[in-house]
């Protein structure tokens, strides 16, 4: 079973004169000799190191108190969540899934062999709390692949204790700093193993992306974005991190809603099935979330009412309807990233960024093309609102607005791409549509609780338990709609004169 753990720390060059005196650190007040640990670590990537290129790690390592497999994900400069698996001969199941949208069907393999002998200090406050492991690392590389070779260096590593306070790192580095230590100008050991083994290579300037100029410019960096999103959410997705579900649905949804929005620059004839391939993915992934949405819309509803309109066990049935949809939702998610159809089709997303089907319109203006795409949608809109408006409450105009809100989606997505070309009118646009897609989006959630609400009415009168509550939640989710249909007239009024694209 693997678990994480955050880790923050900070890496130094050292010149192998071994650690100043750190009792000087403000807040320290006792430094423990924990002694040498030697560790062998055996880095995995793929041949074109794939990994190394999204600055992941993955290695297995023996010696030490955290003998095992630990798989690192960036987070921020200095900062990586490692996820840590029992030590075994194979790259563990659950690891090489969260590395599934990275490695696709390459094989990982044996890289760098790292040997370190560790000199550990340990840093204590005049409490006894653990502030940071300091260490002096002796490294040996060894690069494992074809024609490697070797290189040798000492490094100094401050990790902050677990829950510990970042800004006690810049004090232990002021220390440093005065004792004529540098930070280290390689970000791990491993790239500064993968850099000083490998072939020599004539030294270049880091190549800087060149500034979109075209429609076609604008639009493909909007798609990398979005296909970057889906692959770096992938891995927090299979682990169930807080929102990852939603940031990946909607990133699927923005490069959906361009393939459609910007028709003039790319051919429909090759986006139009991945954008039903994207459609399948964000169906899938809504499957937990909107579950999520329902869940949470319902509880707090019920937090909200009196302890006299609460009859029969209305908790215990909830928990248990959701535990039960959200268990069935999370296999079928999983299964459905480790399936052949979501890879053929990160496939197919890579394709199309390498060699994209342009069409005439790319080479134009980005204000014109790009403009002229996003007063399409938003036209088209305007008809949708504007008719379901005419339509009397009912099924009927529940669906129409949900159709508007599904359009307000696409419109803000398109302005979304256009903030680089229009700037700020843009900008507003996408304010206007985010403000109309909340007011939609609560009323259409609003039907969606009201029949989860019969349906878990249905199961207690079948249980025999009383059904009030869940009426009297029901008439609450019906005034919340007529509130909103109420509001929607004035505020589409407002949003239309306001919007200057």
């Amino acid at each position: 079973m693997a678990d994480t753990k955050r880790e923050i720390e900070r890496k130094y060059e050292s010149d192998d004169s071994g650690l100043p005196d750190l009792t000087g650190v403000a807040g320290v007040a006792a430094v423990v000799d924990k002694g040498v640990a030697h560790l062998d670590a055996t880095y995995y990537d793929t041949a074109d190191e794939r990994l190394n290129a999204a600055s992941i790690t993955l290695r297995r390592r023996t010696g030490g108190s955290d003998a095992g497999w630990h798989l690192k994900f960036p987070v921020a400069p200095g900062v990586r969540d490692e996820i840590r698996a029992p030590l075994a001969d194979t790259v563990p199941r659950f690891l090489a899934g969260l590395l599934r949208s990275r490695v696709r069907d390459a094989e990982l393999e044996p890289v760098i062999r790292l040997r370190s002998d560790r000199d550990v200090r340990e840093l204590f406050d005049a409490e006894g709390r653990l502030l940071a492991e300091v260490s002096v690392d002796a490294v040996h590389a060894e690069r494992l692949t074809v024609g490697g070779g070797e290189a040798q260096w000492t490094e100094i590593e401050v990790e902050l204790a677990d829950g510990g306070d970042p800004v006690f790192l810049d004090k232990v580095e002021k220390r440093l700093r005065k004792a004529g230590v540098r930070p280290s100008s390689s970000a791990s050991k491993l790239a500064r193993a993968l850099a000083e083994t490998g072939p020599k290579r004539k030294a270049r300037g880091k190549r800087r992306a060149a500034e979109p100029v075209t429609a076609g410019d604008h639009v493909l960096a909007y798609l990398r974005a979005q296909r970057a999103a889906i692959v770096e959410l992938d891995p927090a997705v299979r682990r169930d991190v807080y929102d990852s579900v939603h940031s990946m649905r909607v990133a699927t949804r923005r490069m959906r809603s361009a393939y459609r929005s910007f028709g003039k620059v790319l051919d429909r004839s090759v986006t139009d099935p991945i954008g039903e391939e994207l459609k399948w993915l964000a169906g899938e992934l809504g499957v937990g979330r909107d579950q999520e949405v329902l869940a949470e819309r319902i509880t707090t509803a019920l937090g909200e009412l009196p302890r006299t309109l609460l009859t029969g066990p209305v908790r215990g049935r909830l928990r248990t309807w959701t535990n039960a949809r959200r268990g069935r939702s999370r296999r079928r998610l999983i299964a459905v990233l480790d399936g052949k159809r979501y890879l053929e089709l990160l496939g197919a997303l890579d394709v199309l960024i390498a060699d994209p089907p342009l069409l005439k319109g790319a080479a134009g203006a980005a204000e014109q093309v790009i403009g002229k795409a996003v007063r399409k949608d938003l036209a088209k809109l305007s008809d949708l609102v504007e008719g379901a408006l005419d339509l009397p409450p009912g099924r009927d105009r529940d669906l129409a607005l949900h159709e508007a809100r599904k359009k307000a989606k696409r419109t803000r997505y398109s302005a979304e791409a256009a903030v680089p070309a229009l700037g700020d009118s843009a900008t507003g646009l996408v304010r206007s549509m985010k403000a109309l897609q909340n007011l939609l989006g609560d009323h259409q959630d609003s039907v969606m609780a009201r029949e989860a609400l019969r349906e878990l009415a249905a199961q207690a009168q079948a249980a025999g338990e009383s059904s009030f509550t869940y009426g009297v939640l029901y008439g609450r989710e019906e005034l919340r709609a007529a509130t909103d249909e109420a509001r929607l007239p004035g505020a589409w009024t407002e949003l239309k004169a306001g919007v200057r694209v």
